[in-house]
């Protein structure tokens, strides 16, 4: 009989649906983490794990879901220009990120309530992100508190930040993390109110009562209340800013001296603002494709981007990475890192700490290969000139 992986139970509740046991879904190993290839399949192994409102939680995009499905498939439509007969025998995928020396350019991005994934939740992936040599970035919205986070031992952390309308929980939430060690301060700008998630109005998504919103726990802000839609969604509603607006990037500023980077950038226009008002660092993202459904993948958006910043601050991604391919096709187009988020939560809930750490070292290999097969030994040989473009086909088409 072939042993059990011996994953923790996670606890299942009720929610709008049928109680489902997920002891009663743990696999065989020999079906499980050592056969696993790709950071892909987590997804399928996970769904299997998960109460269905968790994994659609995490897993679903806004209304039709055409950015979700389009921030993967943007990235199968840039193709390779490799040069070959070139010695890399050797490859080095260190970088700096604001001044932090990290392993390589791939990055955890803040994904919330990670304990619905896991038990260990936030800190089994500060855990995974500290041994793997990078940086984590923490969810205003984590089930683990800064302060618990930053317990788990040394690392390099960012904290994302949601502004309340309420300025002095800002205050004290981003005081918290400056004390806790965090480096830096993300905040997040695509969200003054939640998409129209579809799939957590069918399961009138909430917060699983045994688990809170750890950062606001002692501001009893830390529980969601069960709606006839999304516990989120009025969550959001109820406590997120609307008013949110570039003078408040000045705000920011003279409550920290932790850089800031503006989350949610995918025009020029904006890298320009952002640029002026004083952001160290732009992260392309659309949310995961979980807020305005139909815009383009962040990939297709990071050229503008990275071309209107003209390197006077770092751009980096998120959205879509699943292979290290992905992560080249980025570095080819501008980025100086990205930031991966669904891999982690999936990875988390198949195997803990060790799942995360896995997908971290999958996509460092695979871009290893990548790069040796490019051609080039370091992130900085990783040119514009080696990937072509749906918009490069489309200029050669007309010369």
């Amino acid at each position: 009989m072939r042993p059990l992986c011996s994953n923790p139970p996670l606890h299942s509740k009720s929610h709008g649906g049928s109680h489902r046991s997920l002891a009663r879904l743990r696999f065989p190993c020999s079906l499980g983490m050592e056969l696993i290839t790709n950071v892909t399949e987590y997804e399928k192994l996970a769904k299997e794990r998960l109460p269905k409102m968790v994994y659609d939680y995490y897993a679903s995009g806004a209304e039709d879901q055409w950015t979700l499905k389009e921030n993967r498939e943007a990235f199968s439509r840039i193709l390779f220009r490799p040069r070959v007969l070139i010695d890399v025998s050797r490859i080095d995928m260190a970088t700096n990120i604001l001044g932090f020396s990290i392993s390589m350019p791939i990055m955890i991005a803040p994904s919330a309530m990670q304990k619905m994934a896991h038990p260990d939740g936030e800190l089994a992936t500060a855990r995974a992100a500290a041994s793997a040599g990078t940086i984590m970035t923490l969810s205003s919205w984590s089930t683990s508190s800064v302060e618990e986070v930053n317990s788990v031992g040394p690392g390099i952390r960012f904290f994302q930040l949601y502004v309340y309308k309420d300025r002095n929980i800002v205050r004290q939430l981003v005081k918290r993390a400056e004390m806790a060690g965090f480096k830096a301060i993300a905040l997040t700008v695509d969200t003054p109110i939640l998409g129209r998630r579809e799939a957590d109005i069918k399961n009138r998504f909430a917060l699983p009562p045994h688990l809170v919103l750890k950062n606001f726990q002692a501001l009893d802000l830390g529980t969601m209340d069960k709606t006839n839609d999304s516990g989120l969604a009025s969550y959001v509603a109820g406590q997120v800013d609307r008013t949110l607006s570039w003078k408040d990037v000045k705000w920011l500023q003279t409550i920290t001296s932790l850089p800031i980077l503006v989350k949610g950038i995918v025009t020029a226009e904006d890298t320009r603002l952002a640029i002026e008002y004083g952001a160290a660092g732009i992260i392309v993202s659309n949310h995961g494709a979980r807020q305005l459904d139909y815009v383009p993948a962040t990939i297709s958006c990071l050229e503008e981007v990275v071309r209107e910043a003209k390197g006077r601050l770092p751009v980096f991604l998120d959205g879509g990475v699943r292979r290290g391919t992905d992560v080249f096709k980025a570095l080819a187009l501008g980025a100086s890192g990205v930031f991966i988020g669904r891999p982690v939560l999936f990875s988390l809930a198949v195997d803990g700490e060790a799942g995360v750490r896995k997908v971290l070292q999958m996509l460092r290999d695979e871009l290893e290969l990548t790069m040796a097969l490019s051609g080039c030994t370091s992130l900085r040989e990783i040119t514009r000139a080696h990937v072509i473009t749906d918009s490069d086909r489309i200029g050669r088409s007309r010369l």
